[in-house]
Order: C-alpha cells, then structure tokens, then sequence
C-alpha cells in the first residue's frame, strides 16, 4: 500500500493540462512551472517594456526635434508604428498556433527584435544618418531628413515591430501556461497572475519614462537608445536561462484554418437544417481527446448558423463536416469580437498619451529647482506609478472585499472590471479637455498664442490625466489581457491574446485616422484648425471634448455587447471548487 500511495502521489504530480518539457516529455508541477518558471518571464518583461517605451515615450519628440517634423505628421508616425507594433502579434501568435509552438516563436522573434533596436539605435548616433540640427522654431526652415536616412530609421522601426509580433503574444501566454488550470491553487495564482505581470512589467516602463527619457533630453539620443539595446539583449539572457524549468504546449495546427474550415462548411450546408438534439451532430471519439492539452466542448445554442457544419451529411471533407468541439472554438473566438470592438476607442485614448498629451508638456514650464527641466515624456511615469498602485490596492484590498459579497474568485467579473476602465476614460478626457481649455486662456491673458512661447503654468496641471490614465489601465487593460487569454478555447490561447494587442494596435491607428481627419476638416472654409504646430494657437481642447463624447457613446456599445455575452465553459472543475471554498469561509465566518 505504501508504494501504491507513492505512485498516485507521483502521478498527481505531474500536471493535467497537457504541458510539456522542451523534449515533449509530460512535466511534473514540482520541478516545471509555477511561479519558480514565472520570475523568468516576467523578469524578461521587465527589461523588455524598459526598451520598448525608451523608444516610444519619446519618439514624438525625436521626430519633431531631430527629424524636423510637425505636430500631426510626426503624431500620426508615433500612432502608426505603434499601431503596426500591437497588429503584428496576430501573424506571431499564428506561427506559434500552428508551427513553431510559444517558446521557439518567441526565440526567433527575440533576435529579429534585438536586430531592429540595434540597426535603430545606429540611426541616431552616426550624424550622416540623421539632418543637421536645427533651432528656429518654424520647422519649415530646417532641412528635412533625406530618403535614405528615413528609410534607415523607419526601416530599423519595423524590423523592431516585426520581432515584437512575436514575442507580446507569446510572453504572457507562455507565463499562464506555467499554471496547470486542473489544480485549484495553480488556477488561484493564474488568477493573480495577470494583476502582478502587469505590475511588474510597469517597472520597465517606469524607467523608461524617467530616466531614459531624461537621457534622451539632456544627455543623447545614442545613449537613450543604447541603453534600452543593452537592456532588451539582457533580458532575452535572462528568458533563454529560465528554460529547463518552462512548461510547454505543443502546437496544434492553424487556428485560422481551423475556424476557416467551420465558416466555408456552414456556408456549404446553409440551407441543412440543425438538429435538435445535438448528439446528432458530427463529434469525434472520446478516445481523440484522451491526450493531454486536448479538450472535448459540448454543443451550445449561440451563432447557431456555424452549427451546420457539424450536421453529417455525405461529405467527410473537413472543409465540409467539422467537429462540435471545432465549430464551439470557432463560436467562441467570434463572441469576443464584439468585446473586441468596445476596446478600439480606450485604446485610441492610450495612444495620445505619448503624442498629443507629450506635445502639450512641451508648451508648460518645466522647470523644477535650480537648472533641472523635467522631460515631457517623463509625466508617462505617473500613468506608470498610478497603475502600480492600483494594482496592489486592487489585489490586496478590493478583491478579498469583493469576493465576499459576490463569491467570485475574482472579485467582480473580466467584463465589470473591462466596464470601470471605461468609465474612467470618459473622465480622463473630460478632465484634459477643460485642463487645456485653462491653458490656452492663460496663453491668450498673456499675450503668447501668436508667436507659441511657453505659457507660464507648471507641467504638473497634466498630472490628472496622466495618474487617471495609469487607474484605466490598472481596470481595463489588465482585465483585458486575461480576458482574451482566459476566454480563448485551449488551442487557442496565442491568439486570444494577440486579440489583446490587436485592440491597441487598431486603436493607435483610430488616432491617425482621427487625427488627420479633425485636422483637415476643422481647416475647412478659412478656419485656422484644431490641431496646428503651434499649440497655442490650436483648440486641442475641443478635441478632447470631442473624444469623452466618443467615449461614452462607446460606453453605451460595451453595455449592449455585453448584456449578450456568455462566458465559455471552464475546461476543469478549478474554478467551482475555489467559489465553493469561498462560500466555505463565508459560513465559517457566520458560525464563528
């Protein structure tokens, strides 16, 4: 009996969910995974937001400063890059899906990323890859960067932002996996995964938007880059030494043929009626889904249409007849559209913060003691520091209070939490359409629209938006990541998250959309425009007001969409056996 009880204890050891060594080998929880293998991802992270924002806080002003170009052209750069940085995560989570699996993906992607950030990191410190410098103030009289300079630099941009295609969607999916969902204390700390990844990584960014962004300032651009470089080479070190104690899936074929399969075989068979008893619909034996990382879906009423294509007729084709399992994660990965969409717009607020909020920094006094003038993108690192402490107080305080009245192991749902974020972005923008609404009339008591000197009020009027800014992030883009990996099916999960990433790269091209079209039509009929180089001169308060409008129909699209959502079935019992506990100690405390 004593060596029967050993073996059941060596088999409970060893995870459920499918996991893998880098061999293929099954990984037991004691010596793979866990927070253990975490510390190394998110270390990673850590370094890796560090050279991410060293180069995006700023890189308004080096396209104004260096490259010589004006407000929305050099905005709209920021935004497009940006937004091409958090779309390409979609072809990255694909060759992870079907090819390559997370770990390699990301490996490869690593040195395409690190490639781009030290080709860019050249481009602005050799002299002949960069204009002469320039001081007037009219930027039309500064000679402009030449075809072969900007093709260096844009060029190293997106190298860069090919490299992060492959890493942002794999990095925090490889992190979840290190949690076996099968186990109800590794599915608490998955839960609390997300909360502390995204406080930890914000460290990085908090640097970034210190003290990079001060070196870039006043010390050089060659160091302001290099060392985020350095940082990003490091921080791959540091990912590749945390290997032997990963859990690995294994890739399970494209996830884009899999759900394009269910769409041509319902189309196919849309005039075949859907049976009512879904037993009737095609499944494969249960002896397919007895390997691990494999999981069986029941049949469910929602988009009822897909359903067709598992009704069996003469065709065997899979492009014809599809599985109930295979048509469920195609029904799930459309049901998050809609929750998709809700988040372009806050993410289209996300993108002003290191653009038009920067640029407004730069009309404010900056000084502080002595000759130390505070950079403009430094304020970044107050959205950095609120959403730090949002995080904490949200994980130690209001999750615990929250649990007790819902008897949810998360406190509120991913969607109340996504719900709040919301709220808190029409009040971000109100609050930054009235602050500058001050700003321009104490520019006009002084008698500076004109000629665009600074307006005598300290940068920290800004501060507002900015610490609200980092308490939207805390709720929404949190909430947001773990949802789309949490409600992506099991096969899917690299995807689900790249769906993440995808909202803020559509969001940032929304801003250049935005942007460029405010701008042109408010120049319409002799009017000076909206959003002009000189920003006194400009009404970027009337653009503001015009995004918390823009937010709070949004918020009233988010409220219908999720009215109808259905979260997806849980694969395990780890998640009723937490809300039981929590009913457990909530009757204890009543006995007591």
């Amino acid at each position: 009996m004593a060596a029967a009880a050993r073996c059941e204890e060596g088999l409970d050891d060893f995870t459920q969910d499918g996991t893998v060594d880098l061999r293929g080998n099954p990984v037991r929880r004691s010596m793979h995974g866990g927070w253990t293998a975490c510390w190394f991802v998110v270390v990673y992270e850590v370094f890796e937001r560090m050279a991410y924002y060293g180069i995006s806080s700023n890189l308004v002003l080096y396209l104004t400063k260096k490259l010589h170009q004006g407000t929305v052209t050099s905005a709209n750069n920021v935004t497009n890059w940006v937004g091409t940085i958090w779309m390409t995560p979609i072809l990255g989570a694909y060759v992870a899906d079907a090819h390559l699996g997370r770990y390699w993906t990301f490996v490869f992607a690593g040195a395409i990323y690190l490639m781009g950030m030290s080709v860019l990191t050249l481009s602005v410190s050799l002299p002949a890859l960069k204009p002469p410098p320039c001081s007037d103030p009219n930027l039309d009289n500064c000679k402009k960067a030449s075809t072969l300079q900007l093709a260096i630099f844009y060029g190293a941009l997106y190298i860069l932002a090919i490299g992060t295609g492959g890493t942002k969607p794999n990095i925090s999916t490889i992190g979840a996996d290190q949690f076996d969902d099968f186990d109800p204390k590794e599915k608490s700390h998955k839960i609390s995964f997300f909360n502390w990844w995204m406080f930890s990584i914000f460290f990085g960014t908090l640097f970034a938007n210190t003290v990079l962004v001060y070196i870039q300032d006043n010390v050089g651009w060659a160091l302001g880059y290099g060392l985020p470089t350095l940082g990003l080479a490091i921080s791959i070190s540091i990912f590749l030494a945390g290997t032997p104690f990963y859990r690995h899936r294994l890739p399970t074929g494209s996830p884009f043929t899999r759900m394009a399969r269910v769409i041509v075989a319902a189309i196919w068979k849309w005039r075949v009626p859907v049976p009512s008893d879904p037993k009737e619909l095609y499944e494969l034996d249960l002896n397919e889904y007895a390997g691990k990382g494999k999981y069986r879906i029941d049949a469910t009423p929602t988009l009822r249409f897909l359903s067709k294509a598992s009704v069996k007729t003469n065709s065997i084709s899979p492009w014809k007849l599809c599985s109930v399992t295979q048509v469920e994660e195609t029904k799930q990965m459309l049901r998050m559209i809609p929750i998709l969409v809700a988040t372009f717009i806050p993410s289209c607020m996300i993108a002003q913060v290191n653009t038009l909020f920067v640029k407004q920094g730069t009309t404010l006094d900056r000084q502080m003691g002595g000759n130390f003038k505070i950079p403009p993108a430094s304020l970044a690192g107050f959205v950095t520091l609120s959403m730090l402490v949002c995080v904490v107080l949200y994980d130690r305080f209001f999750v615990p209070i929250a649990q007790r009245l819902t008897k949810n192991p998360r406190g509120i749902t991913l969607l109340q939490r996504m719900g709040i974020g919301i709220v808190i972005h029409i009040i971000i923008m109100t609050i930054a359409s009235f602050t500058e609404r001050w700003r321009l009339q104490v520019a006009r008591e002084h008698g500076i629209t004109e000629g665009g000197q600074q307006v005598p009020m300290t940068i920290f009027v800004l501060l507002p938006q900015f610490i609200l800014m980092g308490a939207a992030d805390a709720f929404l883009e949190v909430a947001k990541l773990e949802f789309f990996y949490d409600q992506a099916p099991e096969n899917m999960k690299s995807l689900g998250t790249s769906y993440s990433t995808t909202t803020l790269g559509l969001g940032n091209f929304i801003s250049s959309f935005l942007l460029s079209t405010v701008s042109r039509l408010t120049k319409r009929d002799g009017h000076k425009g909206w959003i002009l180089n000189n920003l006194n001169t400009s009404h970027l308060d009337y653009y503001y007001a015009f995004f918390a409008v823009l937010n709070a129909l949004n918020l009233i699209f988010f409220l219908v969409v999720t009215r109808f959502y259905e979260y997806r079935a849980e694969v395990s019992d780890s998640m009723t056996v937490l809300k039981e506990e929590l009913r457990g100690d909530t009757r204890d405390g009543i006995l007591s």
